[in-house]
């Protein structure tokens, strides 16, 4: 139960890496690579400004800040410097690893230990084990999800979500696409440097490496709550990308369960996506082959 628990408030946390993401993705019509790097960011700046006596609260905000200048970088060099969303991404996330090391005082790792952090609070330490992150988790991601739902039912949100679907249309009612590009990559790597810094504070430590691999956990979230439920509304959406990434580490639980190593988590998070991803697919065979199957039987 101790272990399900866990997964559960890690699913909770890393949501928000998720939600940034999401609104890259799957709103904006954007590929952006700058979370691998804008997560180990949020996750360096808390740490390191905790470490320096900073309220853990100032801190995660200040990650939250710290990512919406990452993804400002990516939207600049995409409108303005006319690189591909692609290779902005990875330019900014190249960039991104050594501006981690100079915050971290150029250490590979920086803990926590005896430090105060988000999840020292005095409610949450009389909780049952790991009841805390689950607790967190849901406050966190209930309020910006709130906040989210909120902000694309406003004109400007709409805005926001035309020019994900056609740019062109957008730009004939007068929108500026380039600077809601800018401004979608700015909230999306914002929620994704705060993601860092609660899954800093919820482990202890920042490592210039927990960025590896936060790509295909994000899409996990997305791809999982898509296909577990169907055909949303946006903002029942935004929801089903928090079950989607609670679903995704209890599968992550569940493999590791049957006997595999921690070592091949990305072998093991790479796999799951890939079958999450080719789910409509099958089912679109299968729907195929039923017809065919039933005419034959009715035949004889």
């Amino acid at each position: 139960m101790a272990l399900v628990t866990s997964a559960i408030g890690q699913g909770l946390l890393w949501a928000l890496l998720g939600l940034g993401l999401y609104l890259s993705f799957r709103i904006l019509n954007v590929t952006d690579m700058t979370v691998e790097g804008t997560f180990p960011l949020g996750a360096a700046t808390a740490v390191s400004l905790i470490v320096h006596g900073v309220n853990p609260y100032l801190a995660s905000l200040a990650a939250f800040g710290a990512g919406m200048v990452a993804g400002l970088i990516t939207g600049l060099l995409t409108t303005k410097g006319k690189i591909p969303s692609l290779l902005a991404g990875i330019l900014t996330m190249t960039a991104a690893y050594s501006v981690n090391l100079r915050i971290m005082g150029n250490k590979s790792n920086l803990s926590l230990l005896s430090q105060q952090t988000l999840f020292s609070n005095q409610f949450l330490r009389q909780l049952p084990q790991y009841f805390d992150s689950v607790v967190m988790g849901m406050g966190v991601i209930s309020i910006i999800t709130i906040c989210l739902v909120l902000f694309l039912n406003t004109e400007y949100g709409q805005a926001f979500i035309a020019t994900g679907d056609n740019p062109t249309m957008a730009r004939s009612m007068g929108i500026s696409t380039n600077k809601m590009v800018i401004f979608g990559l700015m909230v999306s790597n914002g929620l994704v440097g705060l993601c860092g810094a609660l899954v800093a504070q919820s482990n202890g430590y920042a490592d210039i490496n927990m960025g590896i691999g936060t790509i295909v956990i994000a899409l996990a979230s997305i791809i999982i709550g898509e296909v577990a439920f169907g055909e949303l509304t946006l903002g029942q959406r935004l929801v089903a990308v928090t079950l989607g990434s609670i679903v995704y580490r209890l599968l992550l639980l569940a493999v590791l369960q049957l006997g595999f190593s921690a070592n091949d988590l990305n072998l093991l998070s790479s796999i799951v996506l890939a079958l999450c991803m080719m789910l409509p697919q099958l089912d679109k065979i299968l729907n195929i082959k039923k017809p065919i199957l039933k005419g034959v039987q009715t035949n004889d």
